[in-house]
């Protein structure tokens, strides 16, 4: 049986934390120190008040940015209302960590903690910039991350973290040239394998709805869609 959503949004949150927030009626306001959307957007988490959207909104300053999850129709469609457009539609998958644990290949995924400057540069690569590596840093524990090998070479980096018997991953990059060779899919199940070793039950990441290739990685191994978030936003 899958966690509730709000397990799934609570565990998204520890294991990517924002580097502050602060409480604004049922918004909480969060600085994510340059991490990326994903710990920058104000989060409703408490019943909706449209008499303190406009505070809000201000305390944000010239960019506002807001995370609407399942269920908050109400801040949905007020954002709309005052024209802020629908960014990075995005899924949560779960599945159970039985279903996906494997334990890898004699040096095919090998543990790092903290992340090595190999790593460092595979997900620089791929846009994680030292922001979102500090993102990393202050995450709950337990947590880790890990280089992939391929023909004698690195070949990608992740992330997971463990919360409330719940591994999220994240930042999952494999280098291009290695893409389609079997090297993500092996990386997930081995970190998998390391996070039921640390008490995990449950294994889940948030995937954008566009990128059809990790989707059908995730769904090839039995992970299924648990929830969802967009973002809205304002134009420049």
């Amino acid at each position: 049986m899958s966690p509730s959503v709000d397990r799934l949004f609570a565990a998204l949150e520890a294991t990517w934390p924002p580097a502050s927030s602060q409480r604004l009626g049922p918004f909480r306001l969060r600085d994510g120190a340059g991490g990326g959307k994903r710990v920058s957007a104000a989060v409703q988490d408490g019943e909706f008040d449209a008499a303190l959207l406009d505070q809000a909104e201000a305390a944000m300053g010239a960019r506002p940015l807001f995370q609407v999850r399942d269920g908050q129709a109400a801040l949905d469609q007020a954002l709309a209302a005052r024209g802020y457009t629908v960014i990075d539609p995005t899924i949560l998958y779960a599945a159970p960590i039985d279903q996906i644990a494997e334990a890898p290949r004699p040096v095919s995924l090998l543990e790092a903690w903290e992340p090595l400057a190999i790593q460092r540069q595979i997900w620089a690569d791929g846009g994680v910039g030292p922001d979102r590596v500090a993102v990393m840093l202050r995450a709950c524990d337990p947590k880790t991350s890990f280089a992939a090998r391929f023909r004698n070479r690195a070949a990608g980096a992740g992330f997971v973290a463990v919360h409330d018997g719940i591994a999220m991953m994240h930042a999952l990059q494999i280098e291009p040239e290695f893409r389609r060779a079997g090297v993500a899919r092996y990386s997930v199940r081995g970190m998998a394998h390391w996070a039921r070793n640390h008490g995990a039950t449950t294994l889940a990441l948030a995937v954008t709805q566009r990128n059809n290739a990790a989707r059908g990685l995730y769904e090839g191994l039995g992970m299924e869609q648990a929830g969802a978030y967009h973002y809205r936003g304002k134009s420049a």
